[in-house]
């Protein structure tokens, strides 16, 4: 008996419209509540009224949780819809003055649960005699769900974007800190006087006629790149500890800090190889070093 009564309320069971979503407005002289469904419904509508409330029940019909809804506005107080067995009650709080009036959109998606003041509806009571079969003037369900999920897509890749922009800033914030703890490009420094590289490494006799510093640059507490005028040449020296002969210029030489400052950039990979070579002892004087440098600057040959 119990199989037989299954089979004859399943197709009733399965044809239940299930509601998605439902919004309120709020207007001046009415209060409209815009119930949407998943299929055109088709059931019976029942409306039942106490002195504080409008029970309204929609058969056929589910919904997955209880709502609840206060307001402020004077023609509805607050409204809840609760799921029942085999139907939806609509509670409606409103002053005793309110009427309601229910409508379906022509499509069947949408249901209007209009609430107004008796005094409205009677003066609008010739007005909508002759519309009450023609379409609400609101958007249709699905064009309103087309446009939600169109504006989660917008919300979706602006946010993608944002991601990836601070992904790249990070990146490049990364290579340029790199950059900067390098030698090579910190911040130019006043080495040029001649007491400063005599105090630092003192290989060379800053008095000797024969001998004129150009331009220096410190790279670390050990090491410096200097630029010396021997005769009619520049050499390009690393003094600290290697000492090491990198260059030698004759037309080309550099006029400037800034071209000398070229020079070394262009040179970084090769210097850092040099400093990476773990320093050997060094036993000669000052004047050894300075002889060692005038006699390879000597076998480079030139024109005088």
């Amino acid at each position: 008996m119990i199989r037989f009564l299954f089979i004859f309320l399943l197709p009733l069971l399965l044809s239940a419209s299930k509601i998605l979503s439902y919004n309120i407005y709020d207007r001046t002289d009415r209060v409209d509540v815009m119930i949407t469904f998943d299929t055109p419904y088709e059931g019976i509508i029942k409306q039942k009224r106490t002195n504080s409330q409008i029970i309204i029940k929609l058969l056929d019909t589910e919904i997955e949780s209880p709502k609840l809804k206060q307001l402020s506005s004077k023609f509805l107080q607050s409204l809840s819809i609760t799921p029942m067995t085999g139907y939806t009650k609509i509670s409606a709080s409103v002053p005793k003055q309110i009427t309601l009036r229910a409508s379906k959109t022509t499509d069947g998606y949408g249901l209007r649960l209009r609430f107004t003041s008796k005094t409205t509806t009677q003066n609008n009571k010739s007005n909508t005699q002759n519309k009450s079969n023609n379409p609400l003037s609101i958007l249709p369900t699905k064009k309103d769900d087309a446009l939600s999920q169109n504006y989660y897509i917008v919300v979706g890749i602006l946010i993608i974007g944002i991601l990836i922009l601070l992904f790249i800033k990070r990146k490049t914030t990364k290579k340029n800190t790199k950059k900067e703890n390098s030698w090579l490009f910190k911040e130019n420094e006043e080495n040029t006087k001649e007491t400063q590289l005599q105090q630092t490494h003192n290989p060379i006799d800053a008095n000797d006629k024969n001998v004129s510093i150009r331009f220096e640059k410190t790279l670390n507490k050990d090491n410096s790149v200097v630029m010396l005028d021997f005769a009619q040449h520049s050499y390009l020296l690393l003094l600290g500890s290697t000492n090491i002969l990198l260059d030698k210029f004759t037309d080309d030489k550099p006029q400037t800090q800034d071209e000398f400052e070229s020079i070394l950039q262009d040179r970084h990979k090769e210097l850092d190889e040099f400093l990476k070579i773990e320093p050997k002892d060094i036993t000669d004087s000052s004047k050894k070093v300075l002889d060692a440098y005038t006699k390879k600057a000597a076998s480079i040959s030139y024109d005088v």
